[in-house]
């Protein structure tokens, strides 16, 4: 999978770059179903009864369906029985492609801005045939002036109904295999990776990690900052000025890039429209110490939008003894208790005690507890549920669910199968690791999840894993640091927008902004991986939807709806306001019309409204949805002119002196961020320090290979961990290629076994001059093998012709 960096270090997918959008031009590469209102085709509900050729997938509702049935016996009405036997199934094929979920390409109508076509798009076989037998019939279905005057001249009128891709023209894009295959399924590219798209919810965050719903009927979402801020979004996405919560005073955080303190975690409590219960979790310090805090607060009387500060009862403190591993998760299962996720309590290979926090039940750190918090007015703020699995063990804490788990960084409570209710209750986690593997989990009662004698599948305290009492559950789920080091829990979708997402669990690795999926095998039980890519070319292209989104991925979300978000930053600081929320669209298939409307509750404003701006849009070379023609048709061919190659590049200079793309160079450019700074002058001689080669490659081409950096008198490999295209764009670009097509790892181009590892944990913004600029763990100072080594793929918009 080729993954692209705009110079903002946003995660993208490859633009159409020359020699792509030639493909595209010549043949259809991408597919791109589309209505005629812009949006996605869809299975209708009720069975079509007149064009019935999409009866199972397309554009068309019942209720339009009728409309057009209505249309074709108006239109029918004006022929006798012989102008009815040869032209009424022409007129219903026409009348169809309304349904046709290409019916946008078949009426040119990709464009909003532009007018729609009146009659489809047809192949010249086809509207030969139909000229010959019932031309007619055309100023009945249209009233384009251009179809009378064309009427009784064959070549012209076919011309004019001519596409200018001829990939999608009626009928003969319902033979074409490539428009055909696996439509309204989810798409995969070449490596098994689902193409799905983004619609921006909210942007200007500082690092939103938690974003929920009341479940009251309202339709708004709280969105959380690290900080100690909550704000309150209304259904149609415009912001309170006026925060729902503020406690900044009390949390306990810093501008430090990584920080994992603050505040954590925010859950509404199940009856929360009737008794305006809240429930947060936030980091303090109470003297020298760092604790955890549980609080629960309550709406204010006075305005539903804004907790009432002065309601606050802390619930439960746990002492913290480092910054870090702190968890954070708070939410209510359907059994209507509390459930509150613990760190093992930080520093490295929890090393707290004989067998550490998390495998000590008596200890409340490295936990799932469960408590009851309901009716808590009088008496303890708390109850312990009476079928808690320790309650009668000796010496274990009674609020201990579940234990064994590192520190589950962001958990979910799957709604199950709208309609069998299938995996409903069950409590998905995604569980950081160590410096190996990360891990999901199914989180159940009683259960030990292994840490630290195991790190996903993998011991890590070898003498505690082969202890034969620790019968510990497996995760469902784990991959190595290679793909990510640290994990971002999600949710099973369970919405209604996107149907094939369903079962779907959709989560994320903060590290390396990978997303990623699991869905079960009924059959295995097994859980099975897909990737989770931007949408490529035009798949990403209905108004709204963009294909782009900053790499943190700090946290996920459901709406009321049951809709997924995730949230992500540029820069990881509880500080930094480049927070943004995304809402995921999977651009193959809708719902049908009008199935997933509701009607929000009203809400009472007393703020001021700061109306939604979205900042983020499609990124990639600009396509035309009009396609130009390259030459007059009406016009002899000039064999001294232009040939179509370069006609097509005149136009896409042209396009270029408009908006030119550079993939390198903001249009403000960035200072360069360091690892350090450069002292003295550099050392004479051969090559300069950070000077990269690119070997390796079979053919022995220039533009790819493994890259080795001169560094300290000597070559050296670098190694994949955190590679990516941002990487790889310094490397193409101090190498003199416009593109870094793709971040090659896992030894792609070779093991460069006869040089030493130079570079490992390699991050770069793009805009450095070299690796050594970049963040690094320090020259010759690595944590991996050869098996490891980096490479690139580099490109610029010329050479693609090649």
């Amino acid at each position: 999978m080729w993954y692209f960096c705009d110079v903002f270090g946003r995660i993208w997918q490859p633009p159409f770059i020359l020699f792509n959008l030639l493909a595209f031009w010549i043949a259809p590469a991408f597919l791109h179903p589309q209505c005629l209102d812009f949006k996605p085709p869809f299975q209708p509900q009720q069975e079509l009864q007149f064009c019935q050729m999409y009866k199972y997938f397309g554009c068309c509702d019942y209720a339009r369906d009728q409309e057009l049935m209505a249309k074709y016996y108006r239109i029918m009405d004006n022929f006798d029985y012989y102008g009815f036997s040869n032209c009424a199934a022409f007129v219903q094929d026409l009348i169809c492609q309304e349904c046709s979920p290409y019916a946008a390409h078949l009426f040119d109508a990709e464009d909003p801005s532009t007018p729609v076509r009146t009659i489809p798009g047809l192949c010249p076989d086809y509207c030969s045939q139909f000229h010959s037998k019932c031309r007619s019939f055309l100023t009945l279905m249209s009233d384009d002036p251009r179809l009378a005057e064309l009427q009784h001249d064959q070549s012209r009128l076919c011309q004019y109904l001519e596409l200018d891709d001829p990939d999608y023209c009626y009928p003969h894009l319902l033979s074409n295999e490539k428009l055909t295959k696996n439509l309204g399924r989810t798409t995969e590219d070449s490596d098994g990776c689902l193409q799905l798209c983004l619609e921006e919810v909210a942007n200007g965050l500082q690092n939103p990690l938690a974003m929920v719903h009341a479940n009251d009927g309202t339709h708004r979402f709280f969105v959380a900052e690290q900080v100690g801020l909550v704000w309150v979004y209304l259904p149609d996405r415009s912001k309170l000025e006026k925060p729902f919560l503020n406690i900044t005073k009390a949390v306990l955080t810093s501008p430090w890039e990584g920080d994992e303190r603050g505040f954590l975690g925010l859950t509404f409590h199940p009856d929360f429209k009737y008794n305006g219960k809240l429930y947060v979790y936030y980091s303090v310090e109470v003297g020298i110490d760092e604790r955890i805090r549980i609080s629960e607060f309550r709406i204010s009387s006075a305005d539903m939008n804004v907790v009432d500060h002065g309601s606050e009862r802390i619930i439960l403190e746990i002492d913290e003894p480092a910054s870090n591993h702190n968890g954070g998760q708070l939410l209510f299962a359907d059994d209507g208790y509390l459930y509150i996720f613990t760190g093992d309590g930080g520093m490295a290979g929890d090393p707290f005690g004989k067998f550490g926090n998390a495998q000590n039940k008596s200890a409340l750190l490295g936990k799932v507890l469960r408590i009851d918090v309901d009716d808590n007015e009088r008496g303890p703020l708390y109850r312990i549920p009476p079928d808690n699995p320790f309650v009668h063990e000796p010496n274990a804490r009674p609020e201990v669910f579940a234990y064994g788990v590192r520190n589950m960084w962001r958990c979910s409570v799957d709604r199950g199968d709208p309609n069998t209710k299938e995996g409903k209750g069950r409590i998905f986690c995604g569980d950081v690791g160590q410096n190996k593997y990360e891990e999901v989990d199914i989180v159940e009662k009683g259960q030990n999840y292994g840490w630290r004698a195991k790190e996903g599948f993998s011991c890590y305290d070898k003498k505690l894993c082969a202890n034969s009492s620790l019968d510990d559950v497996l995760p469902i789920y784990a991959y190595p640091h290679k793909m990510g080091k640290s994990v971002t829990g999600g949710y099973v979708y369970r919405g209604c927008e996107n149907p094939n997402l369903n079962g779907m669990y959709i989560f994320g690795d903060f590290m390396s902004g990978r997303l990623m999926s699991l869905k079960e095998n009924k059959n295995t039980g097994n859980w099975e991986y897909n990737e989770i890519c931007m949408g490529v070319g035009l798949t990403c292209s209905f108004p709204g939807l963009i294909n782009n989104y900053y790499p943190y991925i700090i946290s996920f979300a459901e709406d009321e709806a049951g809709e997924l978000y995730f949230m992500s930053t540029e820069i990881p600081s509880a500080t930094s306001p480049t927070g943004v929320v995304y809402k995921i669209v999977d651009p193959s298939r809708r719902a049908p019309p009008g199935k997933c409307h509701y009607e929000p509750l009203s809400v009472r404003v007393r703020s001021n409204l700061i109306p939604f701006e979205p900042k983020e849009t499609l990124i990639g070379v600009h396509v035309p949805t009009k396609h130009p023609r390259l030459s007059n048709p009406e016009e002899p061919p000039d064999t001294g002119s232009k040939t179509w190659l370069q006609e097509l590049l005149d136009i896409f200079r042209k396009q270029d002196e408009q908006v030119t793309p550079t993939p390198f160079t903001p249009t403000t450019p960035k200072p360069l961020r360091t690892s350090r700074q450069r002292k003295g002058r550099r050392r004479k001689g051969k090559h300069k320090n950070g000077a990269v080669r690119l070997v390796g490659d079979e053919e022995g081409r220039r533009d790819r290979g493994r890259v080795e950096v001169y560094a300290n008198g000597e070559w050296g490999t670098v190694c994949d961990d955190l590679w990516n295209t941002k990487n790889a764009i310094v490397v193409c670009r101090q190498l003199g290629f416009q593109y870094a097509l793709k971040a090659a790892k896992h030894a792609e181009f070779g093991e460069g076994t006869s040089l030493k590892i130079i570079l490992d944990d390699v991050q770069c913004e793009g805009t450095e001059e070299t690796l050594l600029d970049c963040q690094h763990a320090g020259i010759g100072t690595h944590n991996c093998a050869h098996y490891e080594d980096a490479g690139v793929i580099c490109g610029d918009l010329v050479s693609g012709l090649d």
